[in-house]
């Protein structure tokens, strides 16, 4: 059976983007459009064939359906045919803890955009859900199943038609075949895993002197156009890298790193992505290539717009960061919390894409945790489609949202990504849609 939804949201914006200079080049003005906006229920479910409730530990009555379709926004990439698209819900409600585990998975969408038409104008369809597993085993996001957890955060298609996905447990990065079979997982250098390993954030968080944050680690991935590298980036500075004020919790470094990874030799290099902001929980959820020294960079703030909540978004913004020039910080064991000495030269950024522009009109309504980023299909008048994805939690009462933005070609070198045959047969698709 076919689902599809579609919500009522609003109506069509412009931003014009200034001559800006990135890496020693100038781009002429552009605009970027808002060309389309939709949402996902709550309460769809998925393809899974689960059945039954998935309670929150200690609380048997705070529960959700199994299936829930939900969580989408937290890994999506396209998968260059039919307006197809694959995504993976990250470790399940709660934060993973629930009575039982949640059993990782993932999902193929056909999602398309009817510029010109009235909002609601993005038609979501759901075709298919599965399993993400090794050998016999299937991956859940239980923080206390230490053989099998896997939190996904960031996914991405190879030329091969197979797909990575970055784990925000270890981080690591793993390699599955379209059924969701794991092929390999990537080495990712030793000081971005933590030693004390615990199914309990704040152990994680006061047990180790080095590696991610607890809950902050690989949180977005790309892959160059020709698909032979990936780049992860973390969510926030690692413990290392003056993440955490000594002996506290408090979050205080701005210094994040972006790893680069030759998937054929592996080897790896790394450079520093400097954050605008750290209060409010303030970190990167998403970056995705624009070319292979390009890339947009999502950063967002925490805790607004939830319900029962009068906080106020404060920073939903997309960043144009050039890697070119950057200092490659491999060898650097340790990064200030700030200011940066003048050996090590950041990756430069520049406002792109500022979601809170009352241009846009979406303040009032956008969603906490805007994660996702991907490129779609080309428009017919040539323009590039850029889909911003809401990552719901799979919560029961708030729904997915996806935007549409239409961006002029002038304003940024965009290489198209080398893409497999279609991972999900156009016959499936059509009979999906019948």
């Amino acid at each position: 059976m076919t689902r599809t939804w579609q919500r009522t949201l609003s109506t069509a914006a412009t931003l014009t983007l200034a001559v800006v200079t990135l890496g020693g080049s100038a781009f002429a003005a552009a605009p970027v459009e808002l060309v389309g906006k939709g949402t996902v229920p709550a309460d769809a479910l998925d393809k899974s064939g689960l059945i039954g409730p998935i309670c929150q530990q200690g609380a048997p009555a705070t529960c959700v359906d199994k299936a829930i379709l939900g969580g989408f926004g937290s890994d999506i990439a396209y998968t260059g045919h039919d307006d197809v698209y694959i995504a993976a819900p990250d470790r399940g409600p709660y934060d993973g803890l629930t009575d039982v585990p949640y059993v990782d998975r993932f999902h193929f969408l056909r999602i398309t955009t009817d510029v010109g038409a009235a909002y609601p104008n993005i038609k979501t369809t759901l075709l298919d859900t599965r399993f993400l597993r090794k050998g016999n085993q299937r991956f859940v996001g239980a923080a206390g199943a230490f053989d099998t957890r896997f939190d996904p955060e960031g996914i991405r298609v190879s030329p091969e038609g197979s797909f990575f996905i970055s784990d925000e447990y270890g981080p690591f990065v793993l390699e599955f075949n379209r059924q969701g079979n794991l092929l390999r997982r990537i080495p990712v250098p030793a000081k971005f895993r933590i030693s004390n390993v615990s199914a309990d954030p704040t152990a994680e968080l006061t047990g180790n002197t080095s590696g991610r944050q607890a809950n902050r680690g690989m949180e977005g991935l790309a892959i160059s156009p020709d698909g032979a590298t990936l780049f992860g980036i973390m969510q926030s500075a690692l413990l290392q890298d003056n993440g955490l004020a000594t002996g506290t919790t408090t979050r205080l470094g701005l210094n994040n790193r972006i790893l680069r990874i030759d998937l054929a030799t592996g080897d790896t290099k790394e450079y520093v992505y400097t954050l605008e902001a750290i209060n409010r929980g303030q970190g990167v959820s998403e970056i995705l290539a624009v070319n292979d020294h390009q890339f947009l960079v999502l950063e967002r703030d925490n805790r607004s717009n939830l319900p029962g909540s009068t906080a106020p978004p404060t920073r939903k913004k997309l960043w144009l960061i050039d890697i070119a020039g950057a200092t490659d910080v491999s060898g650097v064991a340790s990064l200030p919390a700030g200011a940066l000495p003048g050996s090590i030269t950041p990756v430069s950024k520049t406002l792109f894409l500022d979601l809170l522009d009352p241009t846009f009109g979406l303040t009032p309504t956008i969603a906490e945790k805007m994660e996702g980023l991907t490129w779609g299909p080309d428009l017919a008048d040539g323009r590039h489609l850029l889909y911003v994805i809401s990552d719901n939690d799979l919560s029961p009462t708030l729904a997915t949202q996806l935007y549409a933005f239409a961006i002029d070609p002038s304003a940024v070198d965009l290489r198209a990504q080398r893409l497999p045959d279609p991972l999900f047969p156009p016959g499936q698709v059509r009979k999906a849609l019948d």
